[in-house]
């Protein structure tokens, strides 16, 4: 095969169906499900919600006035720039971190969108627990956030192995200038 692209350019498109899945279930959401209610239960403990979040993860900073729309906007682009030449840089044969770093790219676009033309993240998945005594809710999430926690789960895993390899390849070396 010669002249084609070797990179992982082509995860681009996990990218862009990370993108468009993300913000048509938020358009779902914003239309089809009424703002600030419990929603539409599928099981005893997941609801599917209509919030709005103005902070980062777990709403972290939604209350500090609107200054950290331009912060987490500004993270939100940065990142996605350093994954995509990380992206190019990396051989298309590492799948797991391509994919790894098409999920965070997509993902963090999918919130910088929100942010940028609502000022907030929709978010509206629900995991809670509620029993006659207990009310424990994980706060709600969409498919963006899903995108770059899978991310960093494949680059844990793959930083995990690679680690196992460097640490294998030493020990030959070793074991190999022992021989000598």
């Amino acid at each position: 095969m010669s002249g084609g692209v070797r990179n992982g350019s082509i995860f681009l498109f996990v990218s862009v169906l990370i993108l468009i899945l993300d913000q048509y279930t938020k358009y779902l959401c914003v239309n089809y499900i009424e703002y600030g209610t419990w929603g539409i239960e599928i099981t005893p403990f997941f609801n599917l919600v209509h919030v709005y979040n103005y902070g980062a993860a777990f709403s972290f900073l939604a209350d500090m006035g609107g200054w950290q729309r331009y912060l987490f906007s500004a993270i939100a682009i940065i990142l996605s720039l350093v994954f995509i030449i990380l992206l190019k840089r990396t051989p298309r044969s590492h799948t797991l971190t391509c994919l790894a770093y098409a999920l965070f790219i997509g993902g963090a676009l999918g919130n910088l969108i929100d942010r940028v033309f609502l000022g907030y993240v929709v978010d509206f998945l629900l995991f809670y627990i509620y029993t006659d005594e207990t009310f424990w809710a994980y706060p709600a999430f969409n498919v963006a956030d899903i995108a770059v926690c899978l991310g960093a789960f494949f680059l844990i895993v793959t930083n995990f192995f690679k680690k196992e390899d460097k640490s294998e390849n030493k020990d030959e070396k070793s074991a190999g200038a022992d021989r000598t």
